[in-house]
């Protein structure tokens, strides 16, 4: 058979096809598809695509393929394809107008046709924002009609593809967006670098898994009858079934050999066979292309084989007419991976060191024959698989060049790591590159961090150190790299990050004073506030900021300002100082230095009980992220200053809606903290244990992932809702356990602001225990009052926590002390904090309950109900209700002389019960009980309960039931 054999209809993949129609339909959000090679993934796209373009509403389909040198280090290759067929269709200015102010230079780190990059710099910022950009081009093109993105053979992206299609899927947010993803199932070892992207993108409720299964007897008789036109023989199905296993590419193969003689022993055969039935001329030719990966440019194939077009194109008619190769643009594509890799494993060892020669020497005497952004990544691959190791380092120094340039850092380390590779064998390395072995491990080192590979990056600057000693005139560079590794260790709670900083302010004089030596003191202050050491840290920061004035640096200015003022802040004093900083970074116009005004300022203000204008202030910081294009970069560090005030006012909705658009982003570990633990306080209050239960058991893997320090913000936190937890599941004496961790670590920076609430949870555990409430063995509240005793009050907010604790205390001591629980309500009132205002008045009502004050308890509960019932607190609000009965069935007098609350707990004693079973029943603590049965004890002037309850029973105080 001569003619290429493909089945004119696509067969067996009819749910698949519906799945991604109705993905489509609910767009944005992902679908993956997964199979072994042949099984037709390719074949589906195109049909899927076909169809949604010739639909009612037509559909923009955008496809992208990665490339086998993706591994290499060619980075965003498939967004590269995407955006170079979107230029083609709608023009550099089309493609501009669906860009904020129109600007299309920060793209043009991916296509050169954009113009020179908006800056020179590269940082995390510069590569958050190019992802932004391309997410706003996107959805702003699905809003003029569904958009259909698709990367194909993903098990051969590189990292920077990989982050930024995570990028994508995670922050699609209402435009009809869908992105299709096609990988190998069969390339997915165990250590394959797409496996926990697939994993992480499975979890989201937006993407759908789809894995190709292979094709049943009955759809491979269909295949076969429509290859073949007619109906075939049985004996004929069963043969290409079982020799297939259903792989459809392998069917179409079996077929062309001739399926019903003698078939090939191996795949390999099989997939060559219709190779070898072309001519030779044609066979080498594709030789000759298989080097260049799956799909090569006309003029390239021309170039290396050395043909003119004429016969060229005279070559490759048989290959195309076969179906071995198709036509692509202004090229061929091998009609599956799996053939050119077949031909080209193929090849002797001597014909491929010859080819990949060819290929390179190609390239390097016409540039032009491959797009400038492939070029030196393209001959590092030639050259290195031409055994050539001089130009191999060469085009590697330059690929990474170019990776660093595109903010492809991984890119970047694996071209500096072959440099390095090479580096022995070649001997005059320095001289071909213009730098020394030093000075390239100093760049892959700082590569390492920007690409968030800190293991690597700590042993790159290790090496870097090493390499430059101590001798003179090394100090600068001594002190950026101890800076550098200072920052990684802290990234990954390594001991010894903080004398790594020490030693590099060491390396750097006084005088005169430098940028670096500023920014190293202000890295120093900013994690060593975050320890006990608060004198080091302020004289760190203050003294970064005497030099940042000096030197006239408006940046590290405001970086200084910034990081002294976290230093120790005092709600009560330091708005004035706030505002300076805040003037600071306007006068400068740094961008991320205002990001992180935004940032400081909403805590403070959430601190300072400002809520209101907390969030306010979050939301307008995210609204500038989004003008930045950082929003899901520092965005999420803003979501949680919005959502922490959000919960305070009790406008759980608004909270829950910030903090799942946050947590889909999949934010860094140090923000994910936070927003776990705020989401897990929404769960709760809404009486959804298990989810807070869920939510509890990430912040915990979180801060084992974190450090191995304490950051009171996190640490307190996850402590504070594991407390609560514990509470709601009745079992107060494992909330003391989550209290004792606040207990054993005072003096952390911030520390009464998130120490007050835990301290209060522990003072209510205690008052439900009585003399149960221990630690250890050790009576828990004197610890409890003692660690209160060293905590200061800085603004209203800790004062309403101290009144609360003082009710509290009350209660545990068995008083019932009307007048603190009525303060402390009032002074969460006055912060408009809905939740611990209700609690407090529920409280108040209990208390004047067991005072016989039956219509004050009345007035109170009906106001907490209220409250609870407007912000949906509903354990809360059944709590209330559940008060409120009892005060509906009392009496304002009871016989005896006893209150009304006395009058029940005699009944209950009556009946049999004990102080800890009374407790339980009346929602008091078993001392509150037992002072109860004291008072009612020497009222009735009985010795014992069984007297008390005998005297009851001959009065006949309570009836039957």
């Amino acid at each position: 058979m001569s003619a290429r054999v493909m089945s004119p209809a696509l067969v067996g993949r009819v749910a698949e096809l519906e799945e991604l129609r109705e993905a489509l339909a609910r767009a944005p959000g992902a679908v993956l598809i997964g199979g072994e090679a042949g099984l037709g993934k390719s074949r589906l796209i195109r049909e899927f695509a076909t169809a949604v373009r010739g639909g009612e509403t037509p559909v923009q389909v955008l496809v992208g393929g990665c490339l086998e040198l993706g591994s290499d280090g060619l980075p965003f290759a498939p967004f590269t394809t995407v955006l170079r067929g979107l230029v083609r269709d709608i023009g550099i200015d089309g493609v501009a107008a669906l860009l904020p102010r129109g600007d299309t230079g920060g793209l043009a780190r991916l296509l050169p046709e954009f113009g020179e990059p908006e800056s020179d710099t590269a940082s995390g910022e510069e590569r958050a924002r190019l992802f932004e950009l391309v997410l706003i081009l996107l959805e702003r093109l699905a809003e003029r009609g569904p958009v259909v993105l698709v990367i194909e053979d993903a098990h051969w992206a590189d990292r920077s593809t990989r982050d930024l299609l995570a990028f994508l899927v995670r922050n699609a947010e209402s435009a009809p967006l869908l992105i299709v993803v096609t990988y190998r199932a069969d390339e997915l070892h165990r250590a394959h670098p797409l496996r926990p992207l697939l994993a992480g993108l499975g979890r989201l409720d937006r993407v759908r898994r789809l894995e190709l299964a292979r094709l049943s007897r009955a759809d491979v008789a269909r295949m076969v009858t429509g290859l073949r036109g007619a109906e075939p023989p049985s004996s004929l199905v069963e043969h290409v079934h079982a020799r297939s296993e259903g792989n459809p590419l392998f069917v179409e193969f079996l077929l062309e050999s001739g399926a019903e003689g003698e078939l090939p022993e191996s795949l390999r055969d099989l997939l060559l066979a219709g190779v070898q039935r072309l001519p030779e001329e044609t066979q080498d030719v594709l030789r000759d292309a298989s080097g260049g990966g799956t799909r090569i440019e006309h003029a390239l194939l021309a170039a290396v084989s050395g043909l003119d077009d004429a016969r060229l194109t005279r070559l490759l008619r048989p290959a195309v007419a076969a179906g071995v190769l198709v036509v692509d643009g202004d090229g061929y594509a091998f009609r599956h991976a799996l053939i050119r890799e077949a031909v080209h494993d193929d090849l002797l060892p001597g014909e491929h060191t010859r080819l990949h020669t060819r290929y390179a020497q190609a390239l390097e005497q016409d540039p032009g024959l491959v797009p400038a952004r492939r070029l030196w990544v393209e001959l590092s691959h030639h050259w290195k698989w031409a055994h050539d190791p001089t130009w191999a380092l060469v085009s590697s120094w330059r690929a990474a060049g170019e990776a660093h340039r595109a903010l492809a850092y991984a890119e970047q380390l694996a071209m500096l790591s072959r440099v390095l590779e090479l580096w022995d064998r070649v001997p005059d390395a320095a001289a071909r590159i213009g730098v020394g072995h030093t000075e390239v491990l100093e760049q892959a080192a700082t590569a390492a961090d920007l690409a968030g590979e800190f293991d690597r990056g700590i042993k790159l600057a290790t090496a870097a150190l090493r390499a430059i000693g101590t001798g003179e005139g090394t100090a600068p560079r001594r002190a950026a790299l101890l800076e550098l590794r200072g920052r990684i260790g802290h990234q990954m709670a390594r001991p010894g990050f903080v004398e790594d900083l020490q030693e590099a302010i060491g390396c750097l004089p006084p005088e005169p004073p430098t940028e670096l030596r500023a920014r190293t003191l202000a890295a120093l202050a900013k994690y060593v506030r975050l320890t006990t050491d608060i004198p080091m840290a302020r004289e760190a920061a203050t003294e970064s900021l005497r030099i940042a004035r000096r030197i006239g640096s408006p940046e590290a200015e405001v970086s200084a300002q910034i990081t002294l003022f976290c230093v120790d802040i005092d709600y009560e004093r330091d708005e004035a100082r706030l505002a300076e900083v805040e003037a600071t970074a306007e006068r400068a116009r740094h961008q991320e230095s205002l990001l992180r005004v935004a940032m400081i300022k909403s805590h403070f203000l959430e601190g300072a009980g400002r809520h209101e204008e907390a969030a306010e202030v979050a939301r307008l910081g995210l609204e500038r992220a989004r003008e930045l294009g950082v929003a899901r970069s520092q965005g999420t560090f803003l979501s949680s200053n919005r959502a922490e005030p959000l919960v305070s006012l009790g406008r759980f909705d608004e909270a829950d809606a910030v903090l799942r658009q946050a947590l889909e982003q999949d934010p860094p570990v140090t923000t994910r903290t936070s927003l776990v633990v705020l989401a897990g306080e929404v769960a709760l209050a809404r009486g959804d244990l298990d989810a807070a239960r869920g939510r509890l058991a990430e912040a915990h893997t979180s801060m084992g992932l974190k450090m191995q320090w304490l950051k009171t913000q996190d640490y307190f936190t996850v402590l504070r809702l594991e407390a609560a937890v514990r509470m709601a599941e009745g079992r107060p004496g494992a909330a003391l356990e989550a209290v004792r961790g606040v207990l054993d670590h005072p003096g952390l920076p911030d520390d009464a602001r998130y120490a007050w609430p835990v301290m209060v949870i522990g003072a209510a555990a205690c008052a439900e225990l009585g003399d149960a409430a221990t630690i250890d063995g050790v009576p828990a509240f004197p610890l409890i009052e003692a660690r209160v005793a060293r905590m200061g009050v800085t603004g209203p907010a800790q004062e309403a926590h101290r009144l609360a604790f003082e009710a509290e205390t009350a209660r545990v001591r068995g008083m019932h002390d009307v007048d603190r629980w009525d303060a402390a309500a009032t002074a969460w009132a006055g912060l408009k904090r809905a939740q611990p205002e209700a609690e407090a008045l529920m409280r108040a009502g209990e208390a004047a309950l067991s005072c016989g004050d039956h219509a004050g308890a009345a007035r109170r509960l009906d106001r907490a109900a209220g409250l609870a019932r407007d912000i949906g607190a509903r354990p809360l609000a059944e709590r209330i209700e559940a008060v409120g009965r009892r005060v509906r069935r009392r009496d304002d007098t009871a016989p005896l002389g006893l209150t009304p609350r006395e009058f029940e707990v005699l009944r209950l004693v009556a009946e049999g019960h004990s102080n800890r079973d009374i407790a339980a029943a009346l929602v008091i603590s078993a001392k509150t009980a037992s002072v109860h049965v004291s008072n009612i004890l020497a009222k009735l002037e009985v010795a014992s309960r069984g007297e008390a309850a005998a005297t009851a029973h001959r009065l006949a105080l309570f009836g039957p039931g």
